[in-house]
């Protein structure tokens, strides 16, 4: 299985992985699946650190990829099919993140891991990652 994790569920598996649902961690955690990160969430991660709204315990250009290389996630490129499709999305999403996320999830025919209720408003497939 491959499978789009949203940033906020990729932070979770970094500080907290009690907040993912038993079905999210099984996930992550078989080696046979293909846990893709985008580089939108680096970019969120990224402006994030940088206006305080997140602390990591080193800079996220050393935390994001020594985390990816040690777990073995894929990275996926922004392109600018991805970036070009968010404009067909309806606006039920406003986050640019998120509706890009999506854009990629939908072009790339992969479910998207998130805890994010309005993501599933989309026609995206979802793999609930939150304990609800």
């Amino acid at each position: 299985m491959t499978v789009l994790i949203d940033t906020h569920c990729w932070l979770w598996w970094m500080v907290s992985p009690e907040r993912l649902s038993n079905q999210a961690l099984d996930i992550i955690q078989d080696g046979e699946n293909t846990i893709l990160f985008s580089a939108v969430s680096s970019w969120e991660i990224a402006i994030k650190y940088a206006i305080g709204k997140i602390n990591l315990p080193e800079p996220p250009d050393e935390f994001v990829p020594k985390r990816l290389i040690r777990d073995g996630f894929t990275s996926i490129s922004i392109e600018h099919t991805h970036a070009l499709f968010t404009a067909s999305l309806p606006r039920h999403h406003n986050d640019p993140f998120d509706r890009l996320l999506i854009a990629q999830a939908l072009l790339e025919q992969v479910p998207i891991m998130t805890a994010d209720a309005a993501i599933e408003l989309y026609d995206v497939d979802i793999i609930r990652a939150d304990q609800s």
